[in-house]
């Protein structure tokens, strides 16, 4: 049976930002659904997200659902160490940190992926939001993760 229960979270500080982050641990996505739309000031994208609350020990298979994640406010976007012009490419997301800038509230939201790639979003303020865009799926593998700090595939 398919879960259809979905979550929505928004964030507008740091904390938020850090609960938000640990939802989206560990998503999947393609390099093509992450779409910075300059004008209206808003960075989006589409992922996979591993569900780490279906995850309970159970044995019954955690599950994968279909999330969309925004940033407002945003004033600049750079990529390090990925490929942007490779829509196909696919990312495996760690860690969404918030680096505080020389005037609050502004900063950096920084989007670590496995690999070592980054994409950093230069904002006036945090305001972000995520939500579950559909019912959850069985995912094919549980994320693994290196104690020496090298990354698993985070497969999904």
């Amino acid at each position: 049976m398919t879960d259809i229960s979905t979550t929505k979270l928004a964030a507008f500080d740091p904390e938020d930002l850090e609960v938000l982050s640990a939802h989206l641990q560990d998503a999947v996505m393609r390099v093509g659904d992450i779409r910075w739309m300059k004008p209206e000031g808003k960075l989006a994208l589409v992922a996979n997200r591993y569900d780490h609350l279906s995850d309970d020990g159970t044995g019954k298979p955690a599950q994968r659902r279909l999330a969309g994640l925004q940033f407002s406010r945003v004033t600049r976007v750079s990529a390090n160490r990925i490929r942007m012009q490779d829509k196909t490419a696919v990312l495996s997301l760690l860690a969404i940190t918030f680096e505080p800038g020389q005037t609050p509230p502004e900063g950096a939201i920084v989007l670590t992926f496995a690999g070592g790639g980054t994409v950093r979003v230069e904002v006036e303020c945090i305001e972000a939001a995520m939500a579950d865009l559909g019912p959850a799926w069985a995912a094919r593998a549980r994320p693994q993760h290196g104690i020496d700090g090298n990354d698993g595939d985070g497969a999904a």
